[in-house]
């Protein structure tokens, strides 16, 4: 995969020193979620500014955007909204590209489809990848959030558990990863949160499932428009210390906030039968692409990829993944937990961790 699927969408948090990271793009796009920081100087645009930017816009679009029709049909509206008069009356570059992100989202249904606007000038060489202090600083913010794993547990009863709050880069997390599989070697079953999950690196999400697999599995397909190429997408045949493998049972918890590569972790999970998802349907951005520069102050995110499911042959794009046991994000994490036991109890012999379970059921009711 090019590196430019990968690569962050450095729009907010913007410093003195230039831009930090502000969300990472995930499987398949985040331009969503912003990193907290000091608000930005708000600048004035004019005419001449805002016709260059749907300028640019439509030439995005009609180079890479997934769908073309789509990508026809955005363009001529955009053009007739700016021959109208719609957008005369906005100064603000912050408000002018917030307009942008909702009539282009309101036309495509695509929640990755997003302008954003920078204080700081953007290179001209920003689409052609991460300059080392760009690389510095992603470092630096994946750090302190421990590259996306935010908890690695054993609960009563011999229940993992892992709360992702986003897939990292796959250099960067690949001895997380054998750690936390190392610790939940032994546990009858494991439960994998993402109710915060926004999304992370397509090699990460694939590294992170090659542990949950006896065998290499086919997860998705990716489809690039602007490449006209499919690419196939399978776990590893193997992986550095221990497997947790396909013998025990693995939930996956969701919310309305699990998004991007976390989705299409979930999704392939579902429908391959090796999880049961638990909570609510998921935010449904399942378009993958990269951020493009339009000018010296605005910048795009554009989709360019479809995922398609080897089971399904489509995606969860605007429909989200619809768990196997639809609950509210609150309470998922003790229904999985119930169903665990529950099914644990079936098999288990020993009178003294039967009484356990049940103790455990008991204060879980």
């Amino acid at each position: 995969m090019s590196m430019k699927k990968k690569t962050k969408l450095r729009i907010t948090a913007l410093t003195g020193a230039g831009m930090l990271c502000g969300a990472a793009i995930g499987l398949f796009g985040m331009p969503g979620h912003a990193q907290s920081g000091p608000p930005q100087k708000d600048m004035r645009v004019d005419k001449a500014m805002r016709a260059e930017v749907i300028d640019a816009i439509v030439a995005n679009l009609d180079r890479a955007y997934v769908f073309p029709d789509k990508a026809a049909a955005m363009a001529t509206s955009l053009r007739a909204q700016l021959q109208h008069g719609d957008f005369d009356d906005i100064s603000s570059a912050e408000t002018f590209a917030d307009t942008l992100t909702d009539a282009l989202q309101r036309d495509s249904h695509d929640k990755h489809l997003e302008v954003r606007y920078s204080e700081d000038a953007i290179p001209p060489t920003f689409d052609q990848g991460d300059s080392p202090a760009d690389k510095t600083a992603e470092l630096s913010e994946a750090k302190r959030f421990n590259f996306g794993f935010a908890n690695v547990d054993r609960l009563p009863t011999d229940i993992g558990y892992i709360d992702l709050h986003q897939f990292g880069r796959k250099d960067q997390i690949a001895t997380r990863v054998a750690a936390s599989m190392t610790m939940m070697s032994d546990t009858k079953a494991l439960i994998i949160d993402l109710r915060h999950c926004s999304g992370g690196d397509p090699e990460g999400v694939m590294l992170f499932a090659s542990y949950l697999y006896d065998q290499p599995t086919h997860l998705n397909d990716v489809y690039w428009r602007d490449e006209n190429r499919t690419e196939q997408r399978w776990t590893q045949a193997s992986v550095v210390g221990t497997k947790y493998g396909e013998a025990r049972p693995i939930y996956l918890l969701t919310s309305a906030d699990t998004f991007s590569g976390c989705e299409d972790f979930a999704y392939a999970l579902k429908n391959n039968r090796r999880a049961v998802l638990i909570g609510e349907i998921t935010g449904g951005g399942a378009h993958a692409g990269a951020p493009h520069r339009l000018d010296a102050h605005f910048m795009m995110f554009v989709p360019s990829g479809r995922p398609i499911s080897p089971v399904t042959h489509t995606d969860w794009e605007n429909v989200g993944v619809i768990p196997n046991v639809e609950s509210s994000a609150k309470k998922a994490l003790v229904i999985a937990q119930i169903a665990v036991i529950r099914d644990m109890l079936k098999t288990e012999t020993d009178p003294v961790w039967q009484h356990k379970m049940k103790d455990q059921l008991h204060d879980l009711n």
